[in-house]
């Protein structure tokens, strides 16, 4: 998976994936007061030139009651989990209210408007860091000193393990996305692509399409078919058809992933048996990304491993 992909910016860069996972993921009551046909992003001419550098980020604003709402989405393509996001995040919001300052957003005696930061995460390990800031602080503070610590939590959504997704009968496009990108099977990525494209048929709904399309081609298609090399696809009927086309690649390449999911979580099991069961977080970003033959390497290694540092040593 690249770093940074324009493919998934330019997904939710849309008001209806921004407005869907909301509507999806977000399960307060507050968001039924959200006018979410006032869905607006906030443009770079209003950013400071240290948030435009974050160029996989998007900020939108929408009305909620008689106040604005400001969105800070936040994608996270990258390998390696980033403990200290709750930092970042902290550092990104005060900009942002800094630029809304500067640009004279508010009012002289306008109170600050609430941010929602959301961190999007679709790597294979699962995310690990905390998702609020006072968890990476010292805990054992004075009453009188804790009450000036800063305080920030973000909402994250580990597209691969979200275990309440939207009923799939329901049109929710950012759950359609998520389901496309962590299908196991092809019959499954057919059936959500084909019932997708259903979604967003309407001639007004032609940029959208292109995303998927764009999407499709430069990180779903990738992700499940990786030595696919079909060229550029320009309708979605012809992803479709691909995809009937290449069924059987895509089964054997499930039933082998299959088999190295299974390795790795009984290697987890060993390594608890052996260290003990809180295993650090870098533990599960290794097995997470090993394939079968680094999987049989370190099980062997265990045998005869003092530590548990010891077992990840590179094998000569």
């Amino acid at each position: 998976m690249p770093t940074h992909d324009p493919a998934y910016k330019q997904l939710f860069s849309h008001p209806e994936m921004v407005a869907d996972l909301l509507r999806g993921y977000v399960h307060e009551a507050w968001v039924g007061q959200i006018d979410f046909a006032t869905l607006e992003r906030v443009p770079d001419s209003f950013i400071s030139d240290d948030l435009r550098e974050r160029e996989d980020d998007i900020i939108w604003r929408v009305r909620w009651g008689d106040r604005w709402l400001y969105l800070y989405l936040l994608i996270e393509f990258q390998s390696t989990i980033d403990r200290h996001m709750a930092v970042r995040l902290l550092a990104y919001v005060g900009l942002l209210y800094q630029d809304l300052k500067r640009t004279e957003r508010l009012a002289p005696k306008e109170p600050l408007p609430p941010v929602l930061p959301i961190v999007l995460y679709n790597g294979d390990a699962p995310w690990s860091a905390a998702t609020e800031l006072a968890d990476l602080m010292e805990s054992d503070l004075p009453a009188t000193l804790a009450g000036f610590q800063p305080q920030l939590r973000y909402l994250l959504l580990d597209e691969g393990r979200i275990a309440d997704h939207p009923d799939p009968s329901l049109r929710n496009l950012a759950s359609a996305l998520f389901r496309l990108e962590f299908s196991l099977a092809p019959e499954d990525f057919r059936a959500v692509w084909d019932r997708l494209f259903e979604w967003i048929s309407h001639p007004n709904q032609d940029s959208l399409r292109r995303a998927f399309i764009t999407w499709a081609n430069r990180i779903g298609l990738r992700r499940h078919l990786p030595h696919l090399n079909a060229g550029e696809l320009y309708d979605a009927q012809e992803i479709s058809i691909m995809l009937a086309t290449h069924t059987t690649d895509w089964t054997v390449q499930w039933k082998q992933q299959g088999q190295q999911q299974g390795e790795s979580r009984l290697l987890r099991r060993q390594l608890q048996c052996r260290f003990g069961p809180n295993l650090p977080d870098w533990v599960d970003e290794k097995l997470g990304y090993a394939d079968t033959d680094q999987l049989e390497a370190w099980g062997e290694a265990l045998l005869s491993a003092p530590t548990l540092e010891a077992v990840f040593e590179e094998v000569k």
